[in-house]
């Protein structure tokens, strides 16, 4: 009984050095003893193992008692070396199992060398062969004896790895001593050093072994530059640990020996860094993954003014200048995240309160497991290249006065949003503004009244105008503005009441004398009153005088078909907004082919509006003005609602096609919901998400495209397909086309139109084609009305065509002919 006692308390203090092993080092260590059974029982677990782990261990056992042998195997990036307990009759009995696998790889200090733990599991199995756990009390299955193989162990690690007694003999190396020393073991063992080597490396040994027995514990005894057996420079690293027996006596010394070229070069790498880091002219702020700051560099302090202790441990928003809006840092930590890279332009806050511009990139850094582990963040400051930049532009393009712009700088953002809008087929409207009877103010209160109250009109109507609008001061008591994108003529009225309203305080002096003003408008819209930014101005010029010749405090549009439009715009709107509740939409179908062989391969859904007072109503008129009113969502799930079930229908009659496309308006893909309502009418209407395409145009991308490409992913993901419609005619952004989890590109009917007599159509349906196929994309050509130009997108490899000349939109009962009906051959 005592004899059992005393086993069974080894057992539980080699148990405890396992636990602690584990727990310091974060390890899995497991240790199996088998019954008669042959199942095994976990004796000894280690420090936060998780089941997956455990499991793994389990699976590798069981193929490891199969086989009756050790093993060591790599799986999920770990190491897992098994050493099999035997009883004297040579029948498995346990097995001692350990993972090399950081389970919390977050909290190992930088460049711990794996092989020091495992050298500690040495000297574990070293005491374990001391106790000699072989005299476990003989129970009702007989005796056990469990014999540790260390040769096996130390045999499975590339370190050189010996123990010497207390004499200086060798008594146990591993394979990798031999190959080092080029001498078998036979011929190291019971060898000291004296008889294996010189007298200085004999001597430097023995040197390293007292280091290690006097300082009673794991040293690292030498450190050196030597050539190894292949004649490379290798760095050398030498650790040896006293062996004391369970009296505390010594026993020997164990010692291995390692390459540490790698980590040198590490450390040499980490020096180079520190000083790139400290003596960067940029400013340097590196954050831990909450955001506190860990590490500056003297840049920082430089642009700052804030020390290293100062800002250790803050947050970055204690620089915070209270510029920028909550979404400004909304959107950068959105990408950010996203991303993992953001850079940009920030307002930040000096210690002594001066506000100052940074050109930042922030980057965030990830550990092995792809977690983020830190934030660095790189600034300049570059005040002076903004205060340059902005003298050198007010100089050139504002008038010194008002601050707004000059003549030079309007026609010039004129000329650009005129181009911009001739390629997206878009209206702009121009306002020429004049303050009616300023003549009479600058002559009797005199010029620097008349400047005073000019700054003060300057004022109110940039508050009143939107942050799309462009105001300008051409002269004198002469303004304009530019509306771009408007949606027809009523908008333009909504901007020309705003100005009206200015006016309508009186101009407030410095002597309280009280002014009113008015002033006359002309207005002129593109492209119907001028396809240039000179003709534009110059007829909105003329409007404004026959406002003056209408009475003044008045305004016109440059002829009078734009007034009469203003009514009919009215009218439509107001049927609009009855033509859902009514029931007056309808959708027809336009066939899709494969141009190669002109087999029917989908449809397009196309909305129509018939209302019984106005008639047939083109979508061009008011499908923009949906947009602009908000019901654009509401018509644009019912189109996707009502093609769905179609599609069923179909499907239901036996009648096959790939895909039916719905267009999507850029105001629905804003939406949050918009993924989530798709998904649930795919769910309500029962369409596989196979037969579905959504078409999307390149404005979508113009507002906040991080979002928009997330979302067409997650419809990706579903099974719909997407393509871009109308490519060319929007902001076509490469660099967000690649992003796009799209399958097809549709060349606009506009370019399709003068092939192949156009040379510009004609290089511009080329490129998309040839841009398409690039990036594995199929090219589909709407609008293809003549078999001229199906030839022409044959010869260039156009996937797709849908137009007239094939087929019409047509109404569900007329499509028969483009709708196979499924057979399945039967076997009797």
């Amino acid at each position: 009984m005592l004899k059992k006692a005393i086993s069974q308390a080894k057992l539980r203090e080699w148990q405890l050095e396992i636990n602690d092993i584990s727990a310091e080092f974060h390890l899995a260590i497991i240790f199996y003893q088998f019954n008669a059974e042959n199942s095994f029982e976990a004796i000894c677990t280690s420090h936060s193992i998780d089941k997956k782990t455990q499991l793994l261990h389990e699976a590798s056992l069981l193929k490891l008692v199969a086989q009756h042998h050790s093993e060591k195997s790599a799986k999920q990036d770990t190491l897992i070396f098994h050493q099999l307990l035997r009883s004297p009759q040579g029948h498995i009995i346990g097995v001692i199992s350990f993972s090399a696998k950081n389970i919390e790889s977050s909290q190992v200090p930088l460049f711990q060398p794996l092989t020091i733990i495992q050298t500690r599991i040495a000297n574990m199995l070293s005491n374990a062969i001391r106790y000699q756990i072989n005299d476990l009390d003989v129970d009702a299955k007989g005796s056990v004896l469990l014999d540790i193989n260390l040769q096996s162990f130390i045999d499975a690690f590339d370190e050189h790895i010996w123990v010497k007694d207390t004499l200086g003999q060798y008594v146990v190396c591993n394979k990798s001593v031999e190959l080092a020393w080029q001498k078998t073991k036979q011929q190291i063992v019971g060898k000291t050093d004296i008889e294996l080597f010189d007298q200085r490396t004999a001597d430097e040994f023995l040197e390293g072994d007292n280091l290690a027995i006097n300082a009673g514990k794991t040293v690292v005894v030498s450190e050196c530059q030597e050539v190894d057996i292949d004649f490379n420079k290798v760095w050398i690293e030498t650790i040896k640990s006293p062996i004391r027996n369970a009296q505390g006596d010594l026993s020997g010394v164990i010692g291995m020996t390692r390459n540490i070229a790698k980590h040198k070069e590490a450390e040499e790498q980490l020096v180079l860094a520190a000083n790139v880091f400290q003596n960067a002219v940029e400013g340097v702020v590196i954050t831990d993954r909450e955001g506190n700051i860990t590490e500056i560099n003297q840049a920082f302090t430089d642009i700052t003014g804030y020390s290293r202790e100062e800002v250790l441990g803050q947050n970055p928003r204690m620089l915070n200048s209270g510029r920028h809006p909550k979404i400004f840092f909304e959107r950068l930590w959105n990408t950010l995240l996203v991303q993992g890279k953001w850079h940009g332009e920030i307002w930040n806050r000096r210690k002594h309160g001066a506000i100052f511009p940074q050109s930042i990139t922030i980057s965030a850094v990830y550990d092995k497991l792809n977690f983020i582990q830190y934030y660095v963040a790189v600034f300049a400051d570059i005040s002076a290249q903004k205060q340059n930049e902005e003298k050198l532009k007010n100089l050139a393009y504002f008038d010194p006065l008002t601050q707004l712009p000059n003549r030079m700088q309007f026609m010039s953002l004129l000329e650009q949003e005129v181009n911009h809008a001739h390629r997206a087929k878009k209206q702009l409207a121009i306002i020429f503004l004049d303050i009616d009877f300023f003549k009479q103010i600058n002559d009797s209160l005199g010029h620097m009244i008349g400047d005073e109250i000019l700054i003060e009109l300057a004022k109110r109507l940039s508050y009143a105008l939107s942050d799309f609008d462009v105001l300008s001061r051409l002269s004198g008591d002469e303004f304009s503005v530019m509306i771009p994108s408007i949606m027809g003529t009523d908008s333009v009225t909504l901007s020309v009441d705003r100005i009206r309203s200015v006016f309508e305080r009186p101009f407030i002096l410095d002597n309280s004398q009280s002014v009113r003003l008015t002033a006359s408008m002309g207005i002129a819209i593109y492209p119907s009153d001028g396809d240039d930014q000179d003709s534009l101005l110059r007829n909105a010029d003329a409007a404004m005088h026959r406002a003056k010749l209408n009475g003044r405090n008045n305004y016109a549009f440059y002829t009078e078909s734009m007034t009469k439009q203003a009514v009919v715009q009215l009218k439509l709107q107001t049927a609009l907004h009855q033509a859902l509740v009514n029931k007056d939409f309808y959708l027809v179908y336009q066939p899709k082919l494969t141009l190669s062989d002109l087999t029917p391969c989908g449809f397009e859904a196309l909305i129509r509006w018939s209302d019984p007072v106005l008639g047939n109503i083109p979508p061009g008129e008011f499908i923009p003005l949906a947009e602009k009113i908000g019901l654009i969502w509401d018509i644009g799930l019912w189109v996707l609602k009502t093609a769905c079930i179609q599609g069923v229908e179909w499907l239901t009659q036996g009648k096959t096609f790939e895909r039916i496309s719905v267009n999507v308006a850029s105001l629905q893909l804003q939406r949050n919901d918009f993924v989530d309502k798709v998904r649930s009418i795919l769910l309500e209407t029962g369409l596989p998400a196979k037969h579905l395409e959504l078409e999307v145009t390149e404005s979508c991308m113009m507002q906040d495209p991080d979002a928009i490409i997330r979302d067409l992913k997650l419809l990706g993901a579903m099974g719909i397909a997407l393509s871009i419609d109308d490519f060319g005619t929007g902001y076509s952004s490469l660099n967000y086309i690649k992003k796009l989890p799209i399958d097809k590109l549709k060349i606009d009917q506009s370019f399709v139109r003068d092939i192949p007599h156009d040379p510009n159509n004609t290089a511009i349906a080329k490129a998309v084609i040839a841009l398409g196929h690039a990036l594995n994309l199929q090219i589909i050509a709407e609008g293809v009305e003549t078999a001229e130009q199906a030839d022409f997108l044959r010869l260039h490899g156009c996937d797709l065509v849908q137009g007239y000349l094939f087929s019409k939109p047509r109404l569900p009962e007329e499509l028969n002919d483009f709708l196979p009906v499924f057979t399945q051959n039967k076997t009797i």
